[in-house]
């Protein structure tokens, strides 16, 4: 049978470790004489997925009934050869790549549909982060995950490119990547996976941070940690294994920052000046949140001001059943002597603390506010305090009623 009828002229398929593109004709003794031969392939999905079916063509039979009529049979021999040596199937290694590349589950091998765009992705930043250990790694990615962007950290390289495109499916505007780089083998080389962003045309900003020898030893002797590199000798041994293996990372940086004499908060400052999309964005979450004593403190409450030296209007019978956010209430409250002389001396108080938070770099502040049932005074003072801090910059300002989860609450 010539090779042609197989149609596997333009394939590398073997027969008996010799290339079919190499025989002019199979053997008779071999195959003998098939008539009809069919071959299914899907690169796409998996390499493995080749098979190759030869048999005789289906026979008509005219039966001898009163109705002369013609049925067609099957054929009487077939041979199925499923799952080859995978290093004859893995014909094709781009499709591979093009299999993440495109997504187009189904398609064959002959009549493929147009490749999408490399350029499809949808991220306004992405940053890979790489760098000693030690270093601050870590907590360049928390300041970062603070700024709004995803963070997945000591990621294998190997998963860059299917973690870069499902982030982007599920509509991820902001990412950020720590690459792991002792990574080897089946997880993945960091380099390697550079090099496949980079094929893809995907854009990305590296960031590598790097520090002393004596700032590395001093932190690793502080947090009594193991080094990644510790297996080869002694500490410096380590630091210095380390540099070696990273030196390509650093080589291709687009920022390099020696964190040797930052600390946690000089590092997180260093990354919102860089990495902050526009000069309004905020550097503290301040979270309000009413509460009634009776109830229990919100246990993540940073601040609590205790405001129950206030008249209850629980007492009056026209504002029993309202809350600190409505109207009669409000203008109930607004109307006693000690009200404003409250309200003057606490935004002072917040005034003059959210700007050290901001400085020390912390991230979220939530002030509780509780009165004895948290439906009337301690609603109010957090409508109060929210209307105020508004206007405050470099923070952002939300906040929920936690006892009047039934009654109409004004937004906050």
């Amino acid at each position: 049978m010539p090779e042609r009828d197989l149609r596997l002229s333009s394939l590398p398929a073997k027969k008996h470790r010799t290339t079919l593109t190499q025989c002019g004709k199979i053997e008779q003794p071999q195959v003998k004489v098939f008539h009809d031969a069919a071959m299914r392939l899907d690169a796409v999905d998996d390499a493995d997925h080749i098979g190759l079916q030869l048999g005789y063509p289906a026979r008509l039979t005219t039966t001898s009934g009163r109705s002369g009529t013609t049925r067609r049979e099957s054929a009487e021999r077939r041979v199925i050869l499923q799952h080859p040596d995978r290093k004859v199937a893995s014909f094709r290694p781009e499709f591979m790549d093009q299999r993440r590349n495109d997504r187009n589950e189904g398609v064959g091998l002959l009549r493929r549909k147009q490749l999408h765009g490399s350029n499809r992705m949808s991220f306004q930043r992405f940053v890979i982060v790489a760098g000693l250990s030690g270093a601050g790694k870590s907590q360049a990615m928390k300041s970062l995950e603070d700024l709004g962007f995803h963070c997945i950290d000591n990621m294998p390289p190997k998963l860059t490119i299917e973690i870069v495109e499902l982030c982007e499916k599920a509509g991820v505007k902001r990412l950020a990547l720590a690459l792991d780089v002792r990574s080897h083998g089946p997880l993945g080389e960091a380099g390697t996976a550079l090099a496949q962003l980079d094929a893809h045309g995907i854009p990305y900003e590296l960031l590598f941070l790097d520090a002393s020898d004596d700032a590395l030893v001093r932190r690793y002797s502080e947090t009594r940690r193991r080094h990644p590199f510790s297996s080869v000798g002694a500490l410096t041994d380590a630091i210095d294994a380390e540099r070696r293996a990273v030196a390509d990372l650093r080589a291709r940086a687009d920022r390099i920052w020696d964190t040797s004499g930052m600390n946690h908060a000089m590092l997180k400052a260093r990354i919102a000046a860089a990495y902050a999309e526009g000069p309004n964005v905020p550097r503290l979450d301040v979270r309000l949140v009413s509460f009634g004593f009776k109830f229990g403190v919100p246990v993540d409450a940073d601040l609590v001001f205790d405001v129950r030296f206030f008249p209850n209007p629980n007492y009056v019978p026209e504002l029993r059943n309202l809350t600190g956010a409505d109207e009669d209430v409000r203008r109930f409250l607004d109307g006693l002597p000690i009200t404003q002389p409250f309200f003057e001396r606490l935004f002072a108080l917040v005034d003059f603390l959210i700007p050290l938070y901001v400085e020390e770099g912390k991230s979220r502040l939530t002030i509780a506010v509780g009165c004895t049932g948290g439906q009337h005074r301690s609603v109010y003072v957090v409508q109060r305090l929210a209307e105020h801090l508004r206007a405050t910059p470099d923070i952002s300002v939300s906040g929920r009623h936690r006892e009047t989860h039934s009654a109409p609450v004004a937004a906050v």
